[in-house]
């Protein structure tokens, strides 16, 4: 069973709506009394302050992300930048973090339940921690089966949330009073000192908005969505926080604040009468609702990450076994809820700790973040972000400073702790994940390349921690499958490509949903789905497995079809694709549709082959000398190497002497030493369709004519091959090309 994805389908409202929800859960309903007890009233600033840390954090968020909008958000960052090394650590930290916060989030359900329930404790654990439990469990099982909140349902439960908020806010500004705010020692009764403690234990409360960068793959229009919802998220919960822990020291002293359910305390003395029942009620649904959603969310982004890192071979890919009946990382999801139940159990009576290892472990990963930001802009020449931080490197480099300095203030434990999780992570790259993973980062490419000018320490200590197989990645070739006749066809195809240089196949299976139906309610078929879909890579796995090649399965469900195929090998790196003729007129000349053709760059190099066979035994390779006839050559040589290929190369010409001598350069520039030459005069059309005669597969190379010329005057030289008996592959090369040659042509 292959990996499994969903396609693009969440935009700036629900993305907005993860960040907000999952904040809002944390920060309002469960730390303000824990906060208040450590820092006195002057604790509002700890939010502000909190509140600053993450906005800094969240600009470089977003630049990562519109450059790079992939699965797993902040390790999948700084894996690339700065290699699996410090991969290992964002990655196992990250999913740590949103473990521990998972546990947190729980423990703050289950103060409030205990407030609507009559929990019995059992054995160690205290009522709230039972409680916890009975939680715990329940969101791990809501994910294994994979009844995930939907962009749209995550949008009602944020506007619910936000509505008994401001109804508490206006009723507590009416019940607000300086007195109370200012009581028991003033302002800052614990002394100014304590706010950066402070902020330390509430930064648990900001580590939303970067959930939205691990699902940044299924954002719609990621250049400008996931900046706005990331940084619009961090700017509006803090506001939030500000105004409603203000209100609740003035309605409640900040010494009797209740530690286990704050807003519930203040909602009773806020509200008059009868009414305060009334509003105490909803206020706890809505602390369960909120700490739920939270919970819910942090197990479904290290289900992410989980993938991220299996896709890179950190973590065994094992984890990311898809469940044949819910489509669900079910492993994955075990494990961390194994996690979640023990951190609840050994540590639920002490929500500091959880709280501040959660912020602790995300502390040190947004450090590497920032680190990654800058490494990404100074060696990588294709880094091309949608968004920009303003005052670069300054604000990277004060993101890294208040991320590590804020570390100073988290307490004696928790620095322990993160210090015994950076040496396990260190101890799991050098035993397990240096020998598996493949992936140089940036960084350490950067400095062996440049060994002459750099200091021998700094070059042997990037030697030390590359990984084994850093230089030597395997070329990965994409065959896009759809129709049963065909796949053995583009298998065989790809397979003989992947043989000669050594790669490896990623057959991927595109199930287009037509745009009448969510996503979500496909994969609730899933039966009905992967049927077709199990058997069509079934049969992929089998040939490749004869032909000796390893490949990888994925089923992608989508509304794009064809559109799909070229994100999916984009965000695959993929080095070639492999596809059918279907959604694609060969007589057209290039792979992609006419609109694609003018806004977009092919994501690697594209072969398309007709329905009509894959037969390579006589190949017809024609070629003027265009950019897209390097890869025919490519293509023909692969498979006179692998399969024993006999190649005809044809050109024509109006001067058969002049023709000859261009095409014995071209093919000895392309090493096609045992081609047979023909040199031909007159129509080109004429030329293809006699010489195809008798021959098995024709090679054709994506025309250079541009569309307008290709819609008034026909496809030159193509315009044939939907004539032709015999087999046609199309190949193109992509190429940076002005909107005038898109249309013109050179």
């Amino acid at each position: 069973m292959g990996d499994e994805e969903l396609a693009k389908d969440l935009g700036l409202l629900s993305a907005l709506t993860i960040g907000i929800g999952t904040m809002i859960g944390a920060g309002i309903f469960v730390l303000p009394g824990v906060a208040a007890s450590t820092a006195g009233p002057v604790v509002v600033v700890s939010f502000v302050i909190g509140g600053s840390i993450a906005m800094v954090n969240a600009l470089s968020v977003s630049e990562l992300g519109t450059a790079m909008p992939k699965a797993g958000g902040g390790y999948y960052y700084v894996n690339r930048a700065l290699g699996p090394l410090f991969g290992s650590i964002a990655g196992l930290g990250d999913w740590m973090g949103l473990a521990f916060a998972s546990a947190f989030y729980s423990i703050g359900f289950g103060q409030y339940l205990t407030t609507l329930l009559p929990i019995p404790g059992v054995l160690f654990l205290s009522d709230i921690q039972v409680g916890a439990l009975i939680a715990g469990v329940v969101f791990v099982g809501v994910n294994y089966i994979g009844a995930k909140e939907t962009g749209g349902l995550q949008t009602v439960i944020v506007t619910v949330l936000l509505v008994i908020l401001a109804l508490f806010a206006i009723q507590g500004w009416l019940s607000f009073d300086l007195g109370t705010l200012l009581s028991d020692g003033g302002l800052a009764p614990l002394g100014y000192g304590a706010i950066l403690p402070g902020t330390a234990l509430i930064f648990v409360s900001f580590l939303g908005y970067a959930k939205i960068a691990t699902v940044a793959e299924e954002l719609k229009n990621p250049g400008r969505n996931l900046p706005l919802a990331v940084i619009g998220s961090v700017a509006i919960v803090t506001v939030v926080y500000a105004v409603l822990v203000s209100i609740m020291l003035g309605v409640v002293p900040w010494p009797d604040l209740s530690q286990t359910a704050p807003l519930t305390q203040a909602t009773q003395v806020a509200f008059p009468g009868g009414l305060a029942v009334v509003a105490v009620t909803i206020v706890t649904l809505g602390a369960l609702l909120a700490t739920a959603s939270s919970a819910n969310a942090s197990i479904l982004a290290s289900a992410r990450i989980n993938f991220a890192m299996g896709r890179d071979r950190i973590v065994t890919n094992w984890l990311n076994q898809i469940h044949p009946s819910y489509a669900t990382p079910y492993r994955s999801i075990v494990l961390t809820g194994g996690m979640i139940v023990v951190f609840i159990a050994l540590l639920g009576q002490d929500i500091e700790v959880l709280a501040k290892a959660a912020s602790v472990l995300h502390l040190v990963v947004y450090a590497l973040m920032n680190a990654a930001l800058i490494v990404f802009r100074e060696t990588d020449p294709e880094y091309d972000p949608a968004f920009r931080v303003p005052l670069y490197p300054l604000t990277p480099i004060l993101g890294m400073v208040l991320s590590v300095g804020l570390l100073a203030f988290v307490g004696q434990r928790e620095l322990l702790l993160s210090a015994a999780f950076v040496v396990a992570a260190l101890v799991w790259y050098f035993v397990y994940a240096r020998r598996r993973t493949d992936r140089q980062g940036l960084l350490g490419r950067y400095i062996l390349n440049r060994q002459e000018k750099l200091p021998s320490s700094v070059v042997d200590a990037a030697a030390t921690v590359a990984p084994d197989g850093a230089g030597v990645t395997p070329p990965t070739t994409m065959v896009a499958l759809s129709n049963p006749r065909t796949e053995h066809s583009l298998v065989g195809l790809a397979a003989a490509l992947a043989k000669d240089d050594g790669g490896r196949l990623l057959a991927t299976h595109v199930v287009q949903v037509p745009d009448q139906t969510s996503l979500a309610a496909a994969a609730e078929q899933r039966k009905r789905l992967s049927e077709t879909s199990d058997q069509l890579l079934a049969d992929a796995r089998a040939d490749a497995e004869e032909l000796g090649v390893p490949i990888e399965t994925r089923t992608i469900l989508s509304h794009e079809g064809l559109a799909e195929v070229f994100e999916a090998a984009r965000s695959s790196e993929v080095d070639r694709l492999v596809m059918g003729h279907r959604g694609t007129r060969l007589a057209g000349g290039r792979a992609e549709g006419r609109l694609d053709e003018l806004i977009h760059d092919l994501p690697c190099d594209v072969l398309v082959l007709d329905e009509r066979g894959f037969d390579p035994s006589e190949i017809l390779l024609p070629t003027a000398g265009g950019h897209s006839s390097e890869l025919s050559a490519e293509v023909a040589r692969a498979l006179q190497a692998t399969v024993g290929a006999d190649v005809s190369v044809l050109h024509v010409a109006d001067d058969p002497t002049a023709g000859r001598e261009f095409l014995e350069d071209w093919v000895a520039d392309h090493e096609l030493d045992k081609a047979e030459l023909l040199v031909e005069t007159g129509d080109v059309e004429t030329a293809i369709g006699n010489e195809a005669t008798g021959r098995t597969l024709v090679v054709v190379g994506a025309t250079e004519r541009g569309l307008l010329s290709r819609i008034v005057g026909g496809s030159l030289t193509l315009s044939v091959l939907d004539d032709l008996d015999t087999a046609v592959l199309l190949a193109e090369r992509p190429h940076t090309r002005p909107l005038r040659e898109r249309l013109l042509g050179r």
